[in-house]
């Protein structure tokens, strides 16, 4: 069975699951300016997607919808109930995803309520459980005709998104109960739940992660997240801690052009020059027009903005101007008089 992890470069640098960023039209955006190895889609409540009605379901699946020029892409799901990740890891692989991911690191109060996503660093049983569950619902989705008879699930592309741990770092604890279920990667954001993002990454411990894996003899990927500027940052980083891979989240904001030439030693291109940025904001409006706007009010376009139009003069009036937008070919306008005008 084909499992894209065991075919990418090393190290790989990988596009983090944002909520309400990283949608549809902006992971094409993303594909077309510059492919990361790897895309990971918005998490998704796989309850949901097992529970939901009509309507429910149709908000569901936009958030699942890929285009292949983002492959290999990954749907993220979170879930407290094992039947639910087993359906909704079946429903990922017959939609064509290449992989599962199971989110173990969210610290929202919603989401934790439902012992869901950092939440479940507290319960290392019901985790394992949730990954096996992936695992058997990932095999049942897939193509039987094409899969041997036997075929062991170590090899799936089932992974996992996780912190040091909940109110301390755990990792020497928590670590090693994922790795018994052999996911194809965990990624380690490097910090607790209670810290949030009030201190820094700490990447000595995924370092100490990678040491954990390698103690163990797992062949699981260990890939560092966390505070991570852009390229070569997240190179130097790796460098330093022996990951197998870096994931990206905030330096995406506005820079759909970060992960342009990965394979060269340096990363620094020439900075897309203001017209460039404005282009490729009315380009991201006409995707999210087209993809999401039936699901998605316009103002959560909105919060990207400031990302692209900022850094030179004008674009402070400008970026006013686009705020004041009321839909998607109202800000078309907008953007297309000032590209001629600049």
């Amino acid at each position: 069975m084909q499992n894209f992890w065991s075919e990418l470069p090393k190290p790989f640098f990988a596009l983090a699951p944002l909520e309400d960023v990283t949608d549809a039209a902006f992971r094409r955006i993303i594909a077309m300016k510059g492919k990361p190895d790897v895309t990971f889609c918005e998490f998704t409540s796989a309850d949901g997607l097992v529970l939901a009605n009509e309507n429910g379901q149709k908000k569901l699946r936009r958030k699942l919808l890929f285009s292949d020029i983002e492959r290999p892409v990954v749907a993220q799901f979170f879930t407290a109930y094992p039947e639910h990740m087993e359906k909704a890891a079946a429903i990922a692989a017959e939609m064509g995803f290449d992989g599962v991911d199971i989110n173990m690191g969210c610290p929202d109060r919603a989401v934790e309520k439902g012992r869901c996503g950092a939440a479940m660093i507290k319960d290392p049983a019901l985790a394992r459980e949730i990954i096996r569950a992936a695992k058997r619902g990932w095999l049942d989705g897939s193509n039987k005709s094409e899969k041997p008879q036997g075929v062991a699930l170590r090899i799936l592309p089932v992974s996992v998104k996780t912190r040091l741990g909940y109110n301390t770092d755990q990792l020497g604890e928590w670590l090693p109960e994922l790795l018994a279920e052999e996911p194809a990667a965990i990624t380690i954001h490097a910090r607790t739940r209670r810290e949030m993002s009030a201190v820094p990454a700490r990447w000595d411990r995924v370092r100490r992660g990678v040491e954990i894996r390698n103690e163990l003899g797992s062949r699981t990927f260990i890939i560092g997240n966390g505070d991570l500027e852009d390229i070569d940052d997240a190179r130097e980083k790796v460098a330093s801690s022996g990951a197998d891979g870096a994931m990206l989240g905030r330096a995406i904001f506005g820079n759909p052009w970060l992960f342009v030439n990965l394979r060269k030693l340096a990363s620094k291109e020439k900075e897309p020059t203001p017209k460039e940025r404005m282009e490729a904001l009315a380009e991201h409006i006409k995707l999210f027009d087209e993809l999401l706007a039936d699901v998605q009010p316009f103002a959560v376009m909105k919060k990207h903005f400031k990302s692209y139009i900022s850094g030179w003069d004008g674009a402070k009036e400008l970026r006013i101007e686009l705020m004041g937008a009321q839909a998607a070919p109202e800000a078309t306008e907008i953007l297309g008089k000032a590209i001629k005008g600049f």
